[in-house]
């Protein structure tokens, strides 16, 4: 899938890959999708609970072996 930005939150620690994704969202227009590299485990949990949370869409997530990609398309 396209996507219009990339954020790379590997070595990022929870809080810090949502907080990220919250500000990278921020300058993309509602409909706009971010692509997210993470490898906190509990971004498992913290990304959809945010984007359930803020009014976005988790399009989809894929477990890449240490790391995970999120598609988060902005509400």
């Amino acid at each position: 899938m396209t996507h219009d930005a990339d954020l790379d939150a590997k070595g990022l620690l929870c809080p810090l890959p949502v907080l990220k994704a919250r500000k990278r969202l921020q300058a993309l227009r509602s409909g706009q999708i971010l692509r997210v590299e993470a490898d906190d485990p509990a971004a498992i949990i913290d990304i959809p609970h945010f984007c359930h949370e803020a009014g976005h869409t988790l399009l989809g997530s894929e477990d890449l072996g240490k790391t995970q990609v999120y598609l988060i398309r902005k509400g």
